[in-house]
């Protein structure tokens, strides 16, 4: 049976003084059963976690920059998530060479020696001969599994609306958050994602809280818990409901951004609508 593993991790390294933030951990089976979840401070931790869990066709969802080759700007895949994914007020962090938020590269290192691959393709991901990573962002799964019925917007369950008072932000992201978890029990998933299944996930559905600190650490699970998910949903539609943002090399017209030293491609694997796919016309030059 082929395991999905989730991670949210968190970019910043950390340091002696200011440990990293928490990453959000899950673990989930083909069935959408959650078999594990929970969180780790810190590359080694997490390596250590997916190390327990990681078999010999798992594959790992990680929302961060796993792939970073331009020396300045916004990464190509980074630009198409707010071209495409826009209009739903989705839009992806910039990374380069020289931000700090190098996290997921070092993930990306540590998995590599523990003997996960990395894809950017579906075909890779398919035909990979063992264990693999690669990297998602929660946000475009939400709004782009119709299921969800995120018609208009992404769901403002993560940072405060400042356009209010923080009370009423608070209080509006915790709704938020509750509404997040009640669809993703109730819409018609394929495949579901049990979140019932174990104990920490299940208490998500508990009611919100209001305190900061609180949330993110349930936030942080559930993100962990949609990147597990993103893997089996493009393991289970493949191209058919899912599109990877980053330079094309079939197309002329894209932008360079070269691989790196392992001849990766830096890429985000997004579920999409019909109407977030790259435009026919720049299909056809």
């Amino acid at each position: 049976m082929t395991a999905y593993i989730g991670v949210d991790l968190a970019w910043g390294l950390g340091s002696d003084r200011k440990p990293a933030n928490e990453t959000g951990l899950v673990v989930m089976d083909a069935d959408g059963t959650v078999a594990d979840a929970g969180w780790a401070r810190g590359v080694d931790a997490v390596v250590a976690w997916i190390a327990d869990h990681v078999g010999e066709r798992t594959l790992v969802g990680v929302d961060a920059s796993l792939v970073v080759t331009n020396q300045t700007g916004i990464r190509e895949a980074e630009r198409q998530v707010g071209q495409r994914y826009g209009r739903w007020r989705v839009a992806a962090n910039p990374t380069n060479l020289g931000t700090a938020a190098s996290a997921g590269a070092r993930l990306l290192e540590r998995l590599t020696d523990l003997g996960v691959g990395y894809v950017s393709s579906t075909a890779e991901m398919r035909e990979r001969p063992g264990p693999a990573a690669f990297e998602c962002y929660p946000y475009t799964t939400l709004v782009g599994v119709e299921e969800l019925g995120y018609d208009d917007e992404r769901p403002r369950y993560k940072r405060l609306d400042t356009r209010v008072p923080a009370p009423v932000g608070r209080a509006r992201r915790a709704a938020a958050f509750d509404e997040l978890v009640r669809r993703l029990g109730t819409a018609p998933l394929d495949p579901p994602l049990r979140l019932g299944s174990h104990p920490l996930t299940a208490a998500l559905s508990e009611p919100s809280v209001l305190h900061g600190p609180t949330h993110k650490h349930r936030e942080d699970l559930l993100d962990g818990a949609l990147c597990a998910w993103t893997a089996a949903f493009w393991e289970r539609h493949g191209d058919g409901r899912v599109q990877v943002l980053g330079p094309d090399p079939g197309l002329p017209c894209d932008p360079t951004e070269p691989p790196d030293q392992a001849g990766r491609r830096p890429v985000i694997v997004c579920p999409a609508r019909p109407e977030q796919r790259r435009p026919v016309a720049r299909l056809d030059g």
